[in-house]
């Protein structure tokens, strides 16, 4: 498993270094997926920059992304943090659409969560002169509809 590791690491190293980018940026949201890609670009020795961006997040979430985040930073001197919260962006988004009551709504705004995190990632990327680096699965391209 760790040479499986190791192989990711160096293509995500080589990747950012082809790509001419300064660093790696990615959304920490407290589930196993960004957990484990966060620390596969910790170990690449690129700075890498975490970012947590709730939007009416479970505060359990809050706390496993903190928590994470400082394993990071104790163990990779290369890693820092930045807390974003979007829920005041989202809120303000909701009361501007109309109201429906369509059986999508609620996919509709998982969607439009997804994408204001990503376009946070790519803000703080552009500023930086960083790649985003996904943690999108199977079950987002399929089964929702969106790659994060």
């Amino acid at each position: 498993m760790e040479n499986i590791a190791s192989q990711i690491v160096d293509w995500i190293k080589t990747y950012a270094e082809n790509a001419r980018v300064k660093g790696l940026v990615i959304g920490i949201s407290g589930g196993v997926d960004s957990a484990v890609v966060s620390t596969l670009c910790a170990r690449t020795g690129l700075p890498t920059l975490c970012l947590e961006m709730p939007i009416h997040q479970a505060e359990s979430h809050v706390s496993r992304a903190e928590e994470h985040i400082a394993f990071l930073k104790a163990h990779y001197p290369n890693v820092s943090n930045l807390r974003t919260d979007l829920t005041p962006v989202f809120d303000q988004f909701v009361a501007q659409i109309p109201p429906t009551d369509k059986s999508t709504y609620e996919m509709a705004l998982a969607n439009t969560r997804a994408r204001l995190r990503m376009t946070t990632l790519y803000y703080f990327a552009g500023l930086e002169g960083y790649i985003v680096v996904g943690t999108g699965n199977k079950i987002e391209d399929f089964g929702v509809g969106f790659f994060t």
